[in-house]
């Protein structure tokens, strides 16, 4: 990692005056570089003496692109204090996320634009930096993901420091202190009160070690004390598990450093301008919480993609039992439960192929029951369930939600064994359990590795002591060994749900409750039907008993279909009993199942509550703010701008679907208002302004392949997006033309991997480059980019498998794959 005395360098300041307690000897003035003089001489200059003792801070567009590198600089460790709150895969959604939205930041002030034109060095690492902290959260190493924060923030900094001024830069040093400590409130509502202890902790150590401790003791001795006094109670309250008392004491910490960001500079629309930018950040704090504290809609979508994998299982063993009807029926009635589900446009628009695929295969699957042929019935079963697990993986990327539809799915699998086992079938049961050990190892949605991570010795007891030992009480027909080891395999998986969230798990159980009612028609189907009542009570016993927190999460989200959920149950097994249509009771259920899971999603949905009186608390400091009456003077249509967003993410909280987009860019335009540069403001989302950057008009060029459009003849096209390609693995035949066509962000690059690339392939990438070494030194020199309105088409003629990459987003993860078969 580069020194910072080395990044300092890199644009000219003098390290003795940037960093903590070594004053600049010999001048009052800032010693900064090029780019800060060229930025100044766009700028207002006031003068004003202040007790650091630095004389002149330029305020103008460039102090409010230095107020938005703060938003950033602050998101930094919301990532990684969700890491530190045991949510590692939403504090990496949150890096991604803010990848995403730097990358839109372009035009003449955006704060990529500007970020890389005042200092290259800053600008790459910033990108690479941040790049690790997803990458570091996404594998579980916290650590890994608060080191690189801190460089990262460091990057940010030295920008700051070019553009704005040492004192400007001071004050936003103090208030990215101040949200540091506003993220305990935020773990504290999680629960994570170990977690809150950490973050101000680690607050006060990057306190006493920033450049701004000695200045603010001097210039308000009193915001001083606050700070650190507020710092020491956030411990304290945590120390006690006292959510409120954390959230008091937080908002006191980041109140101190407000207060004091006055006091340090002069003019004071520097400070406005900064705590404008802490509640822009305030506001994304809501978005991390809400994506923290639930799965969400998308998660409820999966739940019902996910319960039509052991549906369509079903049919395979009815039919193999002489029930080709109730085989069909089965299909039948996943397709058209599928027509009329809300997963049915979800699945279509995140995935196109799998969604046709999917269908596609039901399809076949009915023909191949009508037709009696086993073997289509099991390549028609794997097409469904391939596709509903490239779905599943569209849709959700937390891998806890991922890991627990697949332990749902391996329960309902491990369950139809025993039922087939029961019947006589001692060898299909063993293939289920060999099926299910096989995912496992494969890694299925990611399920091996987070139970490996979550426990060890849960991940010991499943495979080593169950499993494996299931599979061969099956092959030996030993009744008594099925039983102990079916049982732990169950217990197990049960376990491992039951330590994910509350909401994630309802899901699961949701799923795997969906599958037993459906085991229960099927056994009805076979005349079984004491057998297919038994089931329903077992199942319904499992559910009173806790099912790992699904029975008191549906009965606190939402009563009636809690209600109608154990109504419908008990139907079920009513039909069981006294002869009546088991299947049609099933349906029933089901709909109650699912509409649980979105009940319990959407009341989780990340603790929409304590998200939305963040929102309230932003909404009423500003009202009392001395930024209030500046914005309201400055620019009167930002100001109205600015509350209508609030008031309309506060709203959209409430109702579970609140975007801090608007929030955000709203109170962007503030900052600029405040500083006197509204016209200089970025517009839309993330920061696209009036003008084109010109690098994306003049100096990148394509090369050859990249086209205007997308041919009409292409056979596949990928969406290139801000920071991903979608699909990001594409499944095309020898001969297929593959257009990728740019649809948001930078310009990109597809660039092949010479590792990655079957043996014999010809190499490929846009800029029509021979090799990946050249195609990497290509676009240094602005070649092989895919901008705004262009594709790059390729056609593949060798088979296997080709990986490939996007220069520009590397860090941020943005790799595909294209499987090419014969």
């Amino acid at each position: 990692m580069p020194q910072r005395r080395d990044l300092l360098k890199t644009v000219g300041i003098a390290a003795t005056g940037l960093l903590a307690g070594c004053p600049s000897q010999g001048s009052s003035e800032p010693n900064t570089a090029s780019a800060d003089t060229e930025a100044a001489t766009e700028q207002g200059t006031a003068t004003e003496t202040d007790d650091g003792g630095e004389s002149e801070v330029s305020v103008g567009p460039m102090t409010a692109v230095a107020t938005e590198w703060n938003v950033y600089r602050a998101r930094l460790y919301d990532a990684v204090a969700l890491g530190r709150a045991g949510a590692p895969g939403a504090g990496a959604t949150v890096a991604q996320n803010v990848f995403s939205r730097f990358e839109g930041a372009s035009g003449e002030y955006g704060a990529h634009e500007q970020l890389e034109s005042t200092s290259e060095s800053a600008y790459e690492g910033f990108e690479d930096a941040l790049g690790t902290v997803q990458s570091s959260l996404s594998e579980g190493d916290v650590s890994g993901a608060a080191s690189a924060a801190d460089e990262a923030s460091s990057h940010l900094q030295t920008a700051q420091q070019a553009a704005a001024g040492q004192q400007a830069t001071r004050v936003l040093d103090l208030l990215v202190l101040g949200s540091r400590a506003s993220n305990a409130a935020m773990v504290a509502a999680l629960g994570a009160f170990e977690a809150a202890a950490t973050i101000a902790e680690e607050t006060m150590t990057a306190f006493e070690d920033a450049l701004v401790y000695s200045q603010i003791e001097e210039a308000d001795a009193e915001s001083y004390e606050a700070f650190e006094n507020a710092l020491a109670g956030i411990g304290s309250a945590a120390g006690n598990e006292d959510a409120s008392g954390v959230t008091e004491q937080a908002r006191a910490a980041l109140d101190a450093t407000v207060t004091g960001a006055y006091a340090l500079v002069q003019p004071e629309s520097v400070a406005g301008a900064g705590h404008l930018s802490t509640m822009q950040a305030r506001g994304w704090d809501a978005a991390a919480l809400a994506s923290a504290g639930g799965p969400g809609q998308a998660y409820a979508h999966t739940v019902t993609l996910n319960s039509y994998r052991a549906r369509v299982a079903d049919s395979d063993w009815l039919a193999a039992n002489d029930a080709a009807d109730a085989a069909s029926t089965a299909v039948e009635n996943v397709f058209a439960h599928f027509e009329g589900a809300n997963a049915h446009d979800a699945l279509e628009e995140a995935d196109g192929e799998a969604y046709e695929a999917f269908e596609g295969g039901l399809e076949d699957l009915s023909s191949a029951i009508e037709n009696g042929s086993g073997d289509g019935i099991d390549s028609a079963i794997e097409t469904v369930d391939t596709n509903l697990v490239t779905g599943i993986e569209a849709l959700v990327g937390g891998e806890d939600a991922r890991a627990a539809l697949e332990s749902a799915f391996f329960r309902a699998r491990i369950a139809d064994a025993r039922e087939l086992y029961r019947l006589g079938d001692a060898d299909s049961a063993a293939t289920i359990v060999s099926d299910v050990f096989a995912r496992f190892e494969e890694n299925e949605l990611g399920f091996h590795e987070t139970m490996e991570h979550e426990s060890e010795d849960l991940y010991h007891r499943f495979e080593e002591e169950h499993l494996t030992s299931l599979q061969s009480a099956y092959e030996n027909d030993d009744s008594e060994a099925v039983a102990t080891h079916h049982d732990g395999v169950q217990q197990a998986l049960l376990d491992f749900e039951a330590a994910l969230s509350t909401a994630v798990a309802s899901g699961a159980e949701a799923d795997y409750m969906i599958g037993r009612a459906f085991d229960a028609a099927g056994l009805a189907a076979l005349s079984e039907t004491d057998r297919a009542a038994t089931v329903i009570q077992d199942t319904f016993a499992h559910f009173e008993s806790g099912a790992a927190g699904f029975h008191e999460a549906l009965e606190e989200a939402d009563e009636e279909t809690y209600e109608s959920f154990e109504s419908t149950l008990t139907d079920v097994r009513s039909a069981a009993e006294d002869g009546g249509d088991v299947t049609a009771a099933v349906t029933a259920f089901n709909d109650e199942a699912i509409a649980a899971a979105y009940a319990i999603a959407g009341s989780a949905g990340g603790n929409g509550e304590a998200a939305t009186a963040i929102v309230q608390d932003v909404f009423a400091t500003f009202e009392e703010a001395r930024v209030h009456e500046m914005l309201e003077e400055a620019d009167h249509d930002a100001y109205e701008n600015f509350e209508a967003a609030l008031s309309d993410y506060s709203k959209g909280l409430t109702n579970g679907d609140g975007n801090p987009t608007r929030m955000a860019d709203a109170t962007r335009t503030g900052q600029f208002a405040v500083v006197g540069a509204v016209d200089s403001a970025p517009s839309g989302s993330g920061g696209h302004g009036g003008e084109e950057s010109e690098e994306t008009e003049s100096s990148l060029s394509g090369g050859p392949n990249v086209v205007e459009g997308i041919p009409e003849d292409a056979d596949h096209v990928v969406d290139m997006e801000a920071v991903a390609y979608a699909p990001e693995e594409l499944t095309v035949s020898v001969g297929d033309k593959v257009a990728w066509e740019h649809v948001g962000g930078e310009p990109h690059s597809v660039t092949a991997v010479e590792d990655d690339l079957p043996e014999d392939a010809t190499y490929w990438a846009s800029g029509g480059f021979e090799s990946e070494s050249a195609a990497r030194e290509g676009w240094e020199s602005g070649e092989g980019a895919v901008q705004s309105g262009q594709s790059y088409v390729h056609t593949f003629e060798t088979a296997g498998e080709h990986g490939y990459v996007c220069i520009p987003h590397e860090a941020a993860g943005m790799v595909g794959t294209v499987i090419v078969e014969e």
